[in-house]
């Protein structure tokens, strides 16, 4: 009973494929209908010209910062021209609180430099303007010792 419902089935099946192999050669193509594209054009190649004569657009300039302007703006993470207390490392808030004279919890760039410009000035022993290796060694931060594991 199962061959003859199993011959059934595929005997409609492919009654179904031949109807939709015949109306596939009866139905035009839809692609026939158009025109041939048109002919292109044969080019004449690439223009030359000489590189030397073409003229690119001006670089950007770039302002010349100072040494000390280029260490605000590390700080400076927002560039708002101001460093917050947050903007600060949470381990330097101390060093902060000695560099903001106002107490506003903002550091100007002025604030900033007075302070480095004084520091500069201690360690110039001589007055000279210049810093010598000895002399730049003052200006190193002192170091604590490292705490010993107790593991």
């Amino acid at each position: 009973m199962s061959r003859i419902l199993l011959g059934g089935l595929a005997a409609i099946a492919m009654l179904i494929a031949g109807y939709a192999y015949i109306r596939a050669w009866q139905e035009p193509d839809p692609l026939a209908a158009l025109p041939p594209p048109p002919a292109l054009a044969e080019e004449e190649g690439l223009p030359e010209t000489d590189p030397g004569d073409m003229m690119g657009p001006a670089p950007p300039e770039a302002t010349e910062l100072t040494r000390e302007q280029r260490r605000f703006a590390r700080y400076d993470r927002n560039s708002d021209r101001l460093i917050t207390r947050t903007e600060m490392m949470a381990s330097r808030s101390d060093a902060f609180r000695k560099l903001d004279k106002d107490g506003n919890n903002l550091l100007t760039f002025e604030e900033w430099a007075v302070a480095t410009s004084n520091r500069f000035a201690g360690a110039d022993a001589n007055g000279d303007g210049r810093l010598t290796p000895p002399e730049f060694a003052t200006t190193r931060p002192e170091r604590r010792p490292a705490s010993r594991c107790r593991c």
